[in-house]
């Protein structure tokens, strides 16, 4: 078999978000490529025919796009980027300039609005009916966060950030150098960093002269605000929906409320009654009613379930489902009696549609497009305004990752290629950004496997070259372990299983209890236990594929990230002889010290309680308590800017491995966050993994090579 160069990293792209045009004939998407010039990754934005008729048009090339959103007549394509400001149109531009004062204005364009170097995030709009290149809309001095268009296609509803005269001074003392200063409960977020007192507030915005007003009361709040931002939507009956906090402490709460003021700011409500943690929401084609996602504030183990508002009222539509919504599931409207919905069924990713009444059957929601198969991944949903034509991104193992567009009429098709008709005839597909790597290096494939543990059926994806058997047996196995908990595995195109099977591993992705898909009592068999089901489900998943003769138990490694990471720290510990080597990557293993040093004291609170409340459950569930255990060699990496899992965490894990003279090796990125953002970063990571794996492998003949470096861990 050949190798997939792991510098063919740079020759990846990742599909991101997908919009319908509203009459259905087009579909804009954005795809995340890797500059190796400048290191970063750079989303782009294209535009194809929803028939196919040919080729995606790219419309951006540098600084980034994201967020694309139709005007409702469908001529205009607005998007989010950090790019240089537009010199033809400057908010608040008087034509009646002289030259000299065109000059500056021109001068200062490359600003994009923030007075420094480096330009803010505004919205940009094509008009693809007179072409050109994009205008900017917007000129927030801290950038534009989050976006909708008005029904009459004149207006904007755009989220920014408006700091007071004491707080601009603050955030450019920040910039400065100088200290945080801060009395927030959640002072800090991964990805954001230390967190103020800065508000985001909601801004009309005309979308000619980009002249904005403040909704003052719209302001956002909420221990995740950072992250979660306002989610505005503005419907049909000329009403903003968006998502806050008005709790008495929002720094110490998940609650998210909905609210609705109209676009001159007067008239709030507030639909939801702090029982929620309700969020993206999406009004109906008339305006008349509000579907919104909403999730337990408390019980993240509870599925995040579609909720419709009408009349006052407010209802769980899919409660009777037992499935939680996938990430990125947001409801889609196809007429004002009907949703879609992406959500984790059985550790696959489908389509539900949902009957969008509170005296619809208890069985609404119903499970469609069983033409997908079992074998891939369904993501990005979104559905034309008249709800006739539907674009979504397509994950296969060995196939790629791809936009596809299907009329609404064959998403009740059972087959791509059933012989009695009921076939998706009109599914096409619009891209093919992978093909010059899966036209030129072998793909995996994948299957689906379950295996026994403690009397509970398990399931997990085994990937393999498509030039392996596995049962062939004496293979390398490499057990990657999901996040979350609460996720799941299904069939995907990834560059990094691409990379371990070209090498001969089988990779192993179980779907260990205390994760989605499998409804809430599957995801609570871990709550307030880490270090318990996960340990035994993945062991045993192990112990199934040498039972099945397809792998040397010599040779099985592991990997995981965030909790797949924590997952690592419990294996190593309490079965020690399960892999030669382990890479725990950005976890926390001691539960105790990460409270307060991470951005997740209320999750931590909602599952273990305080610290000095409940010490011996927090212990318990700490990995670090039985390091004495260790004998496995350990690779652990960390971010040094990862809030979410502190680096202080791996250090820890890292020294109680050393201590006791067990082969470790610590690798820390700096200036990253609770991910791996640069190309250059992720062709090291698996340069590391792969050598780490390398170096301990018994049937390896000359291990000390496998080192990147070329030296010994302890040189």
């Amino acid at each position: 078999m050949t190798e997939l160069p792991l510098d063919a990293y740079y020759d990846l792209t990742q599909v991101g978000e997908v919009a319908v045009s509203p009459s259905g004939d087009r579909v804009a998407f954005t795809a995340t490529e890797y500059d190796p010039e400048t290191d970063e990754p750079v989303g782009s934005l294209f535009v194809a025919p929803a028939d196919g008729g040919r080729e995606p048009h790219r419309l951006t090339r540098v600084s980034g796009a994201s967020a694309p959103a139709w005007s409702p007549d469908g001529d205009r394509l607005a998007f989010l980027a950090a790019r240089d400001g537009d010199t033809e149109r400057r908010v608040g531009r008087d034509e009646a300039d002289d030259d000299d004062e065109a000059d500056d204005e021109t001068e200062a364009a490359g600003d994009a609005g923030n007075g420094d170097d480096e330009p803010t995030p505004q919205v940009w709009v094509f008009d693809l009916a007179l072409g050109g290149d994009a205008t900017q809309a917007t000129d927030f001095e801290e950038g534009a966060e989050e976006f909708d268009w008005g029904p009459d296609g004149d207006r904007l509803v755009v989220a920014a950030r408006d700091p007071t005269d004491a707080e601009r001074a603050y955030l450019d003392g920040r910039k400065d150098g100088k200290p945080v200063e801060t009395e927030r409960l959640q002072h800090k977020l991964d990805g954001v960093g230390y967190t103020d007192t800065v508000r985001t507030y909601l801004h009309v915005v005309d979308a000619d002269t980009g002249e904005a007003e403040r909704l003052d009361d719209t302001y956002g709040a909420g221990a995740y605000q950072g992250l979660s931002g306002l989610q505005p939507a503005w419907g049909a009956n000329d009403r903003i929906a968006f998502t806050s906090c008005r709790e008495a402490e929002p720094d110490d709460t998940l609650v998210r409320d909905v609210f609705t003021v109209a676009p001159d700011g007067t008239g709030l409500r507030k639909l939801t009654d702090g029982d929620l943690s309700a969020n993206t929401p999406v009004w109906s084609p008339d305006g008349e009613r509000l579907a919104f996602l909403g999730g337990d504030p408390v019980n993240w183990c509870i599925p995040t379930q579609v909720y419709l508002y009408e009349d006052g009222e407010y209802a769980s539509l899919t409660a009777d489902l037992d499935r939680t919504v996938a990430r990125g599931g947001a409801p889609a409207w196809a007429d004002d009696d009907t949703l879609y919905c992406l959500v984790a069924d059985e550790a696959r990713t489908r389509l539900v549609r949902v009957a969008a009444s509170f005296d619809a059957a208890p069985d609404a929601a119903e499970r469609v497009f069983e033409a997908q198969g079992d074998g891939r991944a369904m993501g990005a949903f979104d559905l034309s305004a008249d709800g006739a034509r539907a674009g979504f991104v397509f994950s296969h193992p060995s196939d790629g990752q791809d936009v596809f567009a299907v009329d609404a009429a064959d998403l009740d098709a059972a087959d791509l290629d059933a012989a009695d008709g009921a076939d998706a005839e009109s599914l096409t597909r619009l891209s093919e950004t992978n093909a010059a790597l899966t036209d030129e290096y072998a793909m995996p494939e994948a299957r689906r496997i379950e295996w026994d543990s403690d009397g509970e059926s398990i399931s997990g994806v085994l990937y393999h070259d498509p030039d392996v058997d596995p049962a062939d047996g004496d293979h390398p196995l490499v057990v990657a372990i999901h996040g979350g908990p609460i996720s799941y595995d299904e069939p995907v195109f990834s560059f990094d299983h691409a990379a371990l099977t070209s090498r001969g591993y089988l990779v192993l992705r179980p779907n260990y209890r205390g994760g989605s898909s499998y409804g809430r009592e599957f995801a609570e068999a871990l709550k307030g236990q880490w270090g318990t089901h996960e340990v035994t489900d993945i062991a045993n998943g192990v112990a199934d594929v040498v039972e099945r003769g397809w792998v040397d138990d010599e040779r099985v490694f592991g990997y995981g990230f965030s909790y797949g990471g924590i997952a690592q720290g419990f294996l190593v510990t309490q079965e020690p002889d399960l892999f030669a080597a382990a890479a725990p990557e950005h976890g926390i293993y001691d539960l105790r010290s990460a409270y307060g040093t991470d951005d997740s004291h209320v999750w931590m609170e909602n599952e273990y309680g305080l610290p000095w409340e409940n010490p011996e459950a927090i212990d318990a569930s700490s990995a670090i308590t039985d390091a004495g255990n260790i004998e496995t060699p350990l690779l652990v990496a960390a971010g040094a800017e990862d809030w979410r899992c502190p680096p202080g965490q791996s250090e820890q894990l890292y020294v109680a491995a050393k201590k006791q003279g067990v082969e470790a090796r610590l690798v820390l990125y700096e200036n990253e966050h609770h991910d791996i953002g640069t190309p250059d970063r992720a062709v090291h990571r698996l340069e590391e993994l792969t050598a780490w794996y390398e170096r301990h492998d018994p049937a390896v003949e000359n291990p000390d090579a496998a080192d990147p470096h070329g030296r010994a861990d302890d040189e």
